[in-house]
C-alpha cells in the first residue's frame, strides 16, 4: 500500500500531539524498535558494538538501544562527546538509565576491537538538524562510514537533510535506517537512498493518520488497481485508442521510435509517430505494427485518444509550430524533452500550456525543470518536492520530476514520492519510453493523475526486474525497459484482476 510522508514540520506536529502523557516515552519506544532492527542484524550475542550518540534526542535514542544491546549480552561501547547537562530531558534521562545499568561512555571513538565493530549505530544527529555538519562530529561521521561492520543510523544518517535528500556537510552513510513515526522525503529522493540502505520504519504505535494528514505518500499499485483489469473479450483495437508520438528530428529519430514501441507494449490499440525528419524511413523494421505520417500530417488528424510531443523534437522553429499546435487540442497530452525546452523559453506557450481545458501530463528531468521554473538545476535539486509542486501550480499540469526518487506533483498540491528505479537507468532513452508508456494508458481511457502514477512506477519496476534477473548494474538499455514493460504490466493484471469464469 502507499505508504504515508511527513516533513520535518509534520512529524513535529504529531510528536507534539503524542508526546504529552505518553507511556513508555516516545524515546523508549523508538529505542527499543531500533535496537529489535540491530539485533536482528547481529549474532546472537558477544558482538562488539559502538554506539556514537549526539547533544540531542537522536542521542537519547542512542542510548536506549545501547541499554537494549547490553541487555542482550552484546560488548556496547558508547561514544559522547556533548555535554550531559545540555542535554534535552528525555535524552538526559535516557543517558543516566544507561549509566545505571552499568554502561559507561567515551569522549571520543575508541579504538575498534581487532576483528572491527560487528555494528556501529549512528545516533549523533536527527531530522532536526539545521547546518552543515562540521569539526570533531565531521571527523566521527568519516570514521563511522568506513567502518568494515555494519552501519546502523537511528531516524536519518547524521547530516542527511530530512526533507530534501540533501548533504550539506558531513553525512553518515547506512547500510540500514530506522527511521521513527514515518518515512521522510530525504529519505527517498536526491541523495538519500544512497546514504540510507534499506530502510525500516517504526510507528512507535502511533495512527499517524489519525494525529496529521501526510502531505504526501509513495507510489504503489493500490492508487490505480481499479484500472488493472484484464481486457473484455469483446474488444477490438479501437477499444484501446489512438497513441500519437511527435518528435524525430534529423538525427534523433530513434528518440520517437523508442517512444512508439513503449506505447505499443503498452496496450494502445494504435500507434502512429509522426516524425520531423522527411528522410526517415516510414518503417520501424523492427516494429511494424508502427504506423507513420510527417509530424504536421499526424498533429492534422484527429480523434486519436493521446499525444505524446518532445522525444527527439529539437528546437526549431517548425517544432516550435508542433508544440503549439498540440497545446491548443484538446487531446490528452504528454510533453517531454525539446517540446518542455521549448516551452520554457516562449511565453505564449506558457500561457497556452497552463490554460489547457484539460492539465497536460510533464516529464522534466532536473535541468528542463529548471528552464521551466527560471532557474538553476542546483535550487531545483535543492527542494525536489518544492520544484515539483512549483510546476504544477505554474502550468496547471501533471508533473514528473525525474530522478533518484521521482516526485510526482499535481496542481491540487498533491505530491508522491516513486521507489522503483535504479541508476542502470541513467542511460540515453530512457524518457522516450516513459512518454510512451503514458500516452499509451491516456489512449486507454486512464485519467492523467493514475497514468503517471502507474507510467512512473511501472517504468521502474520494469528495470528494476530485468536488473534483478540479469544481476545488471550497467548496460540496461531504453529499448529492454519498454519490452519489460509490458511483462511486468501483465503481472499487475493477473496480480489485481479478479479471476474470469470460465
Amino acid at each position: 500500500m502507499p505508504q504515508p510522508i511527513h516533513t520535518v514540520a509534520s512529524i513535529r506536529a504529531i510528536e507534539a500531539l503524542a508526546l504529552p502523557g505518553a507511556v513508555p516515552p516516545l524515546m523508549e519506544r523508538a529505542g527499543a524498535a531500533a535496537a529489535a532492527v540491530a539485533l536482528r542484524l547481529l549474532p546472537p550475542s558477544d558482538a562488539p558494538v559502538l554506539v556514537a550518540c549526539g547533544p540531542g534526542n537522536n542521542g537519547g535514542d542512542g542510548f536506549v538501544v545501547a541499554r537494549h544491546l547490553r541487555s542482550a549480552g552484546h560488548r556496547v561501547s558508547v561514544a559522547f562527546a556533548a555535554d550531559p547537562t545540555r542535554l534535552p530531558a528525555d535524552a538526559a534521562v535516557a543517558r543516566a538509565a544507561w549509566l545505571a545499568a552499568g554502561g559507561s561512555t567515551d569522549t571520543s571513538l575508541p579504538t575498534p576491537p581487532p576483528q572491527g565493530w560487528a555494528l556501529v549505530v549512528d545516533a549523533l544527529f536527527g531530522i532536526g538538524l539545521q547546518r552543515p555538519i562540521d569539526g570533531l562530529y565531521a571527523d566521527w561521521i568519516e570514521s563511522l562510514s568506513a567502518s568494515s561492520g555494519l552501519r546502523l543510523a537511528l531516524d536519518i544518517p547524521s547530516g542527511l537533510d530530512a526533507d530534501t535528500g540533501q548533504r550539506p556537510g558531513a553525512s553518515f552513510t547506512a547500510d540500514h535506517t530506522v527511521t521513527f513515526i514515518a518515512l521522510k522525503p530525504g529519505l527517498l529522493t536526491l541523495d538519500g537512498p544512497d546514504h540510507c540502505g534499506s530502510v525500516h520504519l517504526a510507528p512507535l504505535d502511533l495512527d499517524t493518520e489519525a494525529l496529521a494528514a501526510a502531505p504526501g505518500h509513495t507510489v504503489d499499485t493500490a492508487l490505480f488497481a481499479s484500472r488493472l483489469r484484464p481486457r473484455p473479450r469483446n474488444s477490438h483495437k479501437g477499444s484501446y485508442g489512438d497513441a500519437a508520438l511527435i518528435g524525430g528530428a534529423p538525427g534523433m529519430v530513434g528518440a520517437a521510435l523508442l517512444a512508439g514501441r513503449a506505447a505499443a507494449y503498452l496496450g494502445a490499440g494504435r500507434v502512429l509517430v509522426g516524425l520531423l525528419d522527411p528522410s526517415a524511413l516510414a518503417v520501424d523494421p523492427e516494429r511494424p505494427e508502427l504506423m507513420f505520417r510527417s509530424a504536421t500530417a499526424l498533429l492534422d488528424e484527429h480523434g486519436h485518444g493521446a499525444l505524446g510531443v518532445g522525444p527527439g523534437l529539437g528546437q526549431s522553429a517548425a517544432a516550435r509550430d508542433l508544440v503549439a499546435t498540440a497545446l491548443a487540442g484538446t487531446t490528452p497530452l504528454v510533453l517531454d524533452a525539446d517540446a518542455l525546452n521549448l516551452v520554457a523559453r516562449d511565453e505564449p506557450l506558457q500561457a497556452a500550456l497552463a490554460g489547457r481545458a484539460q492539465a497536460a501530463v510533464l516529464t522534466p528531468h532536473p535541468a528542463e525543470a529548471a528552464r521551466l521554473l527560471a532557474c538553476d538545476t542546483r535550487a531545483v535539486q535543492a527542494d525536489r518536492i518544492g520544484a515539483a509542486c512549483a510546476l504544477a501550480r505554474r502550468y496547471r499540469a501533471w508533473v514528473v520530476l525525474k530522478g533518484c526518487g521521482s516526485i510526482i506533483a499535481g496542481p491540487d498540491e498533491r505530491w508522491w514520492i516513486n521507489t522503483s528505479g535504479n541508476p542502470a537507468m541513467a542511460t540515453a532513452g530512457m524518457g522516450d519510453v516513459l512518454t510512451g508508456i503514458i500516452c499509451a494508458l491516456l489512449a486507454r481511457g486512464w485519467p492523467p493523475l493514475e497514468a503517471l502514477l502507474a507510467g512512473v512506477h511501472l517504468h521502474g519496476a520494469a528495470a528494476d526486474m530485468l536488473c534483478a534477473e540479469q544481476s545488471l548494474d550497467t548496460g540496461l538499455l531504453a529499448g529492454e525497459v519498454a519490452e519489460a514493460a509490458r511483462r511486468c504490466f501483465n503481472h499487475w493484471l493477473r496480480a489485481c484482476a479478479p479471476a474470469r469464469q470460465p
